[in-house]
């Protein structure tokens, strides 16, 4: 029930949903009362702030700040740390469709940390890929999805481990100590998420290495209607900062559920599956 009341309340008070809400209360001032300078200075004010939030250079200048703290140097290089037995990806965004491409299933920002986690992977002989990430509303979990995928792209089964049980980060960091223990691996999740994600993870006496994937805000250069037009996706770039802010409020006030002595992990290690080579 708090896992619920937590992914509506963070639906809600997203940057698109909150300010259409404050345009409507402006739109009932102006219609139904006589306050219609406030109605008016409330529409507008909303109007401008949906107006920059949708901007390239102020979505990205606001996103770069969060997207930095692990960017200067790879970490997950192994020319700057030992190998390790262990890639572990966390979960995102996916639905699952038997008849779509594998690929297809990952949304959003987990398709780029497959495909990062895949590469570390690769960097690493001998280790494994460990997936997080509950069901939902589907039959398969996003941890089942993602192993699917790397499947499909090379990875064998047999280095495909999936946790199903986690519906959230400290979920995740949860069942990742129950299943490794204290030794280093390799955090794969995006830039926007890596330092909450880090902190997690440390909470639980983990060892992560950052592996940061998915970086969206950037910095190299644009056409000026690409920089200076209002689009869906440079709001989405806003939306992630508030996204992580909140995030980060909540994790500082919300007493840690650290784990001295955690039980073996429960994991799902997937079979070779006939959609993985498709």
């Amino acid at each position: 029930m708090q896992f619920l009341f937590k992914k509506y309340l963070g639906a809600m008070v997203m940057p698109l949903p909150l300010i259409l809400l404050i345009s409507l209360a402006a739109l009932l001032l102006l219609w139904f009362t006589r306050w219609q300078k406030t109605g008016k200075t409330v529409l507008t004010l909303s109007w401008l702030t949906l107006l920059l939030l949708s901007l390239q250079p102020v979505a990205d200048k606001l996103l770069l700040p969060v997207e930095s703290v692990y960017a200067n140097s790879d970490q997950s290089d192994p020319n700057h740390n030992p190998p390790v037995d262990y890639i572990v990806v966390l979960g995102g965004g996916f639905t699952y469709n038997p008849n779509w491409a594998p690929s297809s299933n990952l949304l959003n920002n987990s398709l780029p940390r497959v495909t990062e986690g895949i590469r570390l992977y690769r960097l690493n002989p001998g280790s494994k890929m460990v997936f997080t990430g509950g069901k939902g509303a589907n039959v398969k979990s996003s941890a089942e999805v993602a192993a699917i995928v790397a499947q499909s792209l090379g990875v064998p089964a047999e280095d495909t481990i999936a946790l199903t049980k986690p519906m959230d980060t400290e979920q995740e960091a949860n069942e990742v100590k129950k299943l490794i223990g204290n030794q280093p691996f390799i955090l794969v999740t995006s830039a926007n998420h890596m330092q909450r994600a880090i902190t997690f993870f440390k909470q639980h006496r983990l060892n992560p290495i950052p592996g940061p994937a998915n970086q969206l805000a950037i910095t190299s250069p644009l056409h000026p209607w690409e920089k200076y037009l209002p689009s869906a996706y440079f709001l989405s770039h806003s939306e992630r900062v508030w996204y992580e802010t909140l995030g980060t409020l909540w994790q500082r006030i919300k007493p840690s559920k650290d784990l001295e002595h955690p039980q073996k992990s429960e994991h799902y290690q997937p079979l070779n599956n006939p959609q993985a080579t498709s």
